[in-house]
């Protein structure tokens, strides 16, 4: 009855939307739908249309959206009808018509099968549509709560991509795998509920945007409302206000943001990137380590959180929007916004929301007061185990971050290289850069040499793994007469990946039987025992080694010229058992502050 369930959970979400009519052209693969649409219209929530022809329909529909400026839902069943919508999907394309296709299938196991009725329906519509999601097939052995909560920010989505969140309005388009049953059961398992009051699960307040139950209009600014009991967890701002969050823009979003958060009295959490002037307001020190705070410290829950930008790291910082009892606010821009965990409750623009800051509150809260002495507490508690635990990654890119010069641009490769910095982050000075888009380990040597030759008055420094450093190695290969970027590359080499050993993979307990550590050695954290100098060699690059964190900050002083490596041997260190280490150490802090 998971068909019949997941159907019901779309309309009920559509109708929370703002939708009033839907248009049905019946089959049998969309028979959950039609119940859950005749169900909703039997209760007074929507009107219910039905029309034979498949194209027909989705001009009943077109129409009804176009007078109404809602969204309407044109509802097929699989195969050769959902072709026959596409006239009218080109036609709301090219008009701006907010039109919902709604498409059942076939779950995926029938595709390529010659299974009847099973077409490709994957992007069927291409360019035509504003936004395409396909659901996940209902599962059995998930919590439905869990799943139901994915299905409505889906329909969210649809709605406000739909109404012109992220531009203009026009068509999109929702494939429904469904397997069966299809039909209702009486005793069938209750639908999850949505929000109260009849709320969208997601509810967005984004200046400019059409007027809708999913998108209000607001105008300039974006308010909160009161709730002193608010954390601000910093994610990547790369691009959410658009061409203002590029360049120095994206630096002085940062600031930006912390200093909105300072005026409102809100503690931050953040990611590693950005600046963090030594004088001004900035950031937690330690994120990840304090992560665990609430369910330490009681007296420190949050009763909101206001997510800026994208989360891109740690489980920790992440496991805090999944609270219970905590309103999440999503504050993002360019009409896209991050939750993967679909718990949004609201989503905000970003730089409405930092230029509708209030009045300051009178003094410190004793909430925030709280929190500003756990950092403390945890700070003194890490730092002295960062500066002896050289060359684990902590500790290097503590080094790292002490050396380098005030207002230095540092990037930051893949993997274990922010998650370092996150964690040894405190105050200094420095400016720090990272591709997080998809988070790949492509790139990155080359992307800081294109930030070195972009801002020549800068200091640029990267730091990365000895994994990312020969992936991208020809980065290192500069022709004759080309601009020589003035980089530094600090390369933390533990022979292959090791952050693996941090992962559910390196837990001792499975590597406990015979061959398992070999095993994780060659398929995991794959060494390559790579000679760097030699590498460097060839391409001409200037090679260090360093064995000490004084020996680094000795090198890092000289202001970087033409481009140069500076390798840290990490190997054989443990980096699940550093990686312990200091969270003992910040949770002892934390308990003994409680």
């Amino acid at each position: 009855m998971l068909a019949v369930c997941l159907a019901s959970v779309l309309v009920d979400e559509l109708v929370r939307c703002g939708v009033t009519d839907a248009v049905l052209s019946p089959g049998s693969r969309s028979a959950p739908l039609a119940y859950a649409l005749a169900a909703a219209e039997e209760e007074g929530r929507l009107r219910l249309h039905v029309r034979v022809d498949e194209r027909v329909a989705a001009f009943v529909a077109l129409g009804l959206a176009k007078a109404t400026g809602r969204v309407v839902p044109v509802v097929t069943t699989s195969g050769t009808a959902v072709a026959n919508l596409h006239p009218a999907v080109l036609e709301a394309d090219a008009a701006g018509v907010p039109l919902l296709v709604l498409s059942a299938d076939r779950p995926p196991e029938l595709r390529g099968t010659g299974a009847n009725q099973t077409a490709d329906q994957v992007k069927l519509f291409g360019a035509a549509v504003r936004w395409w999601h396909e659901l996940g097939t209902p599962e059995g052995g998930r919590p439905l709560e869990t799943q139901a909560a994915a299905w409505r920010t889906a329909v969210d989505r649809a709605v406000s991509a739909a109404l012109g969140f992220s531009g203009r309005p026009g068509p999109v388009h929702l494939n429904v795998p469904l397997r069966e049953p299809l039909a209702p059961d009486p005793a069938a398992t209750p639908v999850p509920a949505g929000r109260p009051g009849g709320a969208p699960w997601t509810e967005l307040r984004i200046p400019s945007a059409p007027v809708g139950s999913v998108v209000d209009s607001v105008a300039g600014s974006v308010a909160l409302g009161e709730e002193p009991r608010t954390l601000v967890v910093l994610g990547d701002l790369t691009g959410v206000g658009g061409k203002s969050t590029l360049g120095a823009g994206l630096t002085q979003a940062y600031r930006t943001v912390f200093g909105w958060a300072a005026q409102a009295g809100y503690p931050v959490l953040a990611e590693p990137f950005g600046p963090r002037d030594v004088s001004g307001p900035g950031a937690l020190p330690h994120g990840p380590l304090l992560a665990a705070v609430p369910d330490l410290i009681a007296d420190l829950a949050p009763r909101r959180i206001v997510l800026a930008g994208r989360l891109t790291l740690s489980r920790p910082v992440a496991a805090l929007l999944r609270r219970p009892d905590t309103e999440i606010v999503v504050a993002g821009g360019g009409g896209r916004w991050a939750d993967p965990s679909h718990v949004a409750h609201r989503v905000v623009d970003l730089m409405g929301l930092v230029a509708g800051a209030g009045d300051p509150p009178e003094g410190e809260s004793e909430w925030s007061a709280a929190w500003r002495r756990a950092g403390e507490g945890v700070h003194a508690a890490v730092a002295p185990a960062l500066a002896r635990d050289f060359p684990a990654g902590p500790a290097v890119a503590a080094a790292v971050l002490d050396a380098l010069p005030q207002g230095a641009r540092l990037f930051l490769g893949a993997s274990a290289a922010p998650r370092d910095v996150e964690v040894a982050r405190d105050v200094d000075g420095v400016d720090v850069w990272a591709s997080r888009g998809l988070a790949g380990i492509d790139g990155c040597l080359s992307t800081a040499v294109g930030m070195a030759l972009a801002a020549p008055g800068v200091p640029t420094y990267a730091l990365v793994g000895d994994l990312t450093f020969l992936h991208d190695g020809n980065a290192l290969m500069i022709g004759p007469g080309e601009a020589v970027p003035d980089l530094t590359v600090v390369v933390v080499n533990d022979d292959g990946g090791s952050i693996f050993g941090t992962l559910e993979y390196g837990d001792p307990a499975r590597l406990a039987y015979d061959g398992a550590r070999g095993v994780m050695r060659r398929v995991f954290t794959t060494p390559t025992g790579t000679d760097l100098a030699a590498r460097c060699a060839a391409h001409g690059a200037s090679h260090t080694s360093v064995a000490s964190a004084q020996a680094l900050a000795e090198v890092l002083a000289w202001p970087p010229t033409g481009v140069r490596v500076v390798e840290v041997d990490a190997r054989g260190v443990d980096r699940r058992g550093s990686e312990a280490t200091l969270n003992a150490l910040a949770e002892a802090a934390l308990r003994g502050s409680s």
